[in-house]
């Protein structure tokens, strides 16, 4: 089995507004219909997605087939206004730090990284024969990558994903 984490495409940003909230630029839709046609994404694969509206319209733009929306895949949760001019040192502190929360309304890592696991440990068990396309967001598959290779998280893979980009994992095939 193998799962395809794509991270969603670039939104357009709002500061002020919460990120979970942002929409996709539909300037940037050329880099969503590149990967579609790229032959990286695998044909008779089951997929998912965050509900967050970016997720949702990346997916939808990838593929033809039904998406389901899965709470659980959601990006870590970052309920605040700020407007962060260095996220990727925060994100930084986050991994560094997991079980405390790096930003003020930002939810500790370990948690998204729970809450990740859990929802995609019940698709594959839901789906053990099928390749899995789970579009969604940079920080939540760089914590699951990490959780389900027992790797440390790769965090200059993370600060170099596109939008969108791929991550690809072969799953250990269950026994009986």
């Amino acid at each position: 089995m193998r799962l395809f984490l794509v991270r969603h495409g670039r939104p357009v940003i709002e500061p002020g507004l919460l990120p979970s909230a942002w929409e996709l630029d539909p300037a940037h839709f050329d880099a969503i219909w590149a990967l579609r046609e790229s032959g990286r994404l695998p044909t008779g694969a089951t997929w998912f997605c965050s509900p967050e509206s970016k997720a949702v319209s990346t997916a939808q733009l990838l593929t033809d087939q039904e998406v389901g929306i899965v709470e659980g895949l959601r990006e870590q949760v970052r309920d605040t206004g700020d407007w962060i001019d260095d996220v990727e040192t925060v994100v930084r502190r986050a991994f560094a730090d997991p079980a405390r929360s790096a930003y003020p309304g930002w939810e500790p890592l370990e948690r998204t990284r729970e809450r990740v696991l859990t929802a995609v440990r019940a698709l594959v068990e839901a789906h053990p024969d099928a390749d899995l396309v789970l579009v969604g967001h940079g920080t939540a598959w760089t914590a699951l990558a990490a959780a389900l290779t027992g790797a440390a998280p790769d965090l200059d893979r993370w600060a170099s994903l596109g939008m969108p980009d791929l991550i690809e994992l072969d799953l250990p095939v269950a026994s009986s």
